[in-house]
């Protein structure tokens, strides 16, 4: 099994595991994130001991940034990897709960999705999936989950517009469980996960089985987008919008990163002249 460093996980109260995700200095999810993530979930199906696993970031900035995409594009089995990671946390009989503090874009919001439920910090946790501004689709599930939680329309804005939406908004359209105050945020996690824990695992998860049946999406349909996704690699706007936020504090602490939603339009056309497409 592969060293799980950009993991910690937190064993310490019988039926609960808590992980930590820390990947500094923004949280990006890379190759050997998913590799790592895969290597999680073979130890968690193993322990027929825990009932919850509560997700949470190290960094209250960024819960999770986005894919790194260029080292993706060069692992294309990675998609892969993480659709059968996916997959197996839908349908294990462990609960799994996010819980969220700052920015949770792309693969992130797509991570938080696959998740049985999501809690947000009303003061910090922001959502989006700004594929559509460098010329990208989701490619990690997103356009499976998305409409089975906000509907269509909702989902074609937040898709379309590749904003970053706040937690109010992500609550009032079903995205989230619940959004709380930050200070409430852990105390409101930690008496569910109690209260979960207190009752059989057999039970958790044959309801949960039951509720998968209808809101689900297939390892057909993840693969549909996984295949789009790296199709869209290949399109020229793609390549283009993508060439110019390397300069703009792409991947690192920025505020290009911080504000994502906001720099993405700056971008502008694919055939724009260069002097349209900087951040004010």
């Amino acid at each position: 099994m592969p060293d799980t460093s950009q993991f910690n996980t937190d064993r310490t109260y019988p039926g609960r595991w808590t992980i930590t995700f820390s990947n500094p200095p923004i949280n990006m999810f890379v190759p050997t994130t998913i590799v790592e993530l895969g290597a999680l979930m073979t130890d968690l199906e193993a322990d027929p001991s825990v009932k919850v696993v509560v997700f949470q970031s190290a960094n209250p900035d960024f819960f999770i940034a986005h894919l790194d995409v260029s080292k993706a594009a060069e692992r294309p089995e990675l998609l892969g990897l993480w659709r059968d990671f996916v997959l197996r946390l839908s349908s294990t009989p462990v609960v799994s709960i996010a819980k969220i503090r700052g920015r949770t874009r792309g693969i992130g919001n797509e991570f938080v999705l696959a998740c049985d439920m999501r809690f947000a910090s009303r003061q910090s946790a922001l959502f989006s999936n700004p594929e559509i501004g460098v010329g990208l689709v989701p490619g990690g599930g997103a356009l499976e989950w998305l409409p089975r939680l906000v509907g269509r329309s909702r989902a074609l804005e937040i898709v379309l517009s590749g904003d970053d939406f706040d937690a109010d908004i992500a609550e009032r359209y079903g995205w989230v469980n619940h959004t709380l105050d930050d200070d409430d945020l852990d105390s409101f996690v930690d008496a569910l996960v109690r209260r979960l824990t207190s009752f059989d695992r057999e039970a958790l998860g044959a309801v949960k089985a039951q509720v998968n049946r209808f809101g689900t999406p297939t390892a057909t349909e993840l693969q549909s987008s996984n295949e789009m996704f790296f199709s869209a690699l290949a399109w020229p706007g793609q390549r283009t919008r993508r060439a110019r936020i390397r300069s703009m504090g792409y991947g690192v602490l920025s505020d290009f990163e911080l504000n994502f939603g906001r720099h993405l339009p700056t971008l502008g056309r694919a055939d724009d002249d260069d002097t349209h497409t900087q951040p004010d």
